[in-house]
């Protein structure tokens, strides 16, 4: 193909696409500051700075700071879905590498960039109950996923609540790796955790 209206081939890349492409940068871009920065250090400006694209067009895909981190967590809640499905495509039968792979996930940046999200929200009216559907939904996903993981039957009495506790304190392992990386208390933890597993869920 040669040229048409001036352009080479290489360059008619579709609006569409282009479209698509900035909205990703934004979003990696987006879970990145959290993370790093927090939620007082991650402006829009910040956002699209490290996106390499300008404010207006950060605006553009997300009209408020509301709105990119919102969608941030969105996409964060998708990018954990993703990983645990990609760690185990087949299903895990050895609980021990379940149970590290997520607090692995809990305590890595997807969730550091969520946690500094949730704080924000607790403190912005506009930005509390959106981030609170969102969490509340991929928190019913991610239970879903650890009970199939788990190989978990939730018939039985108390399953449903053992595989929770074992999220509630993965979750708080992320929350103390926030201050300190204790590697090695969290190896013991997660072996205990998983001879806990080994023994209620049969």
């Amino acid at each position: 193909m040669g040229v048409v209206n001036g352009v080479p081939p290489a360059e008619r890349v579709p609006k569409q696409d282009r479209s698509r492409a900035t909205r990703q940068r934004l979003l990696e871009a987006a879970v990145a500051c959290l993370a790093e920065h927090g939620w007082a250090g991650s402006t829009v400006s910040v956002v699209a700075e490290r996106a390499g694209v300008s404010r207006g067009a950060a605006q553009h895909h997300f009209p408020t700071r509301e709105d990119l981190f919102t969608a941030a967590v969105e996409y964060v809640g998708e990018e954990r879905s993703t990983v645990l499905r990609a760690l185990f495509p087949e299903g895990a039968a050895d609980r021990r590498a379940v149970v590290t792979a997520l607090v692995d996930l809990y305590t890595g940046p997807l969730f550091r960039a969520a946690l500094h999200l949730w704080v924000a929200a607790s403190n912005e009216d506009q930005l509390r109950p959106r981030v609170i559907e969102l969490e509340s939904r991929f928190g019913r996903e991610t239970h879903r996923i650890a009970v199939e993981l788990l190989n978990a039957d939730e018939s039985r009495p108390g399953v449903r609540e053992t595989v929770q506790g074992f999220l509630d304190m993965s979750r708080g392992l992320g929350l103390a790796n926030l201050l300190t990386d204790d590697t090695t208390r969290r190896h013991r933890v997660v072996t205990q955790w998983a001879e806990i597993l080994d023994e209620a869920l049969g």
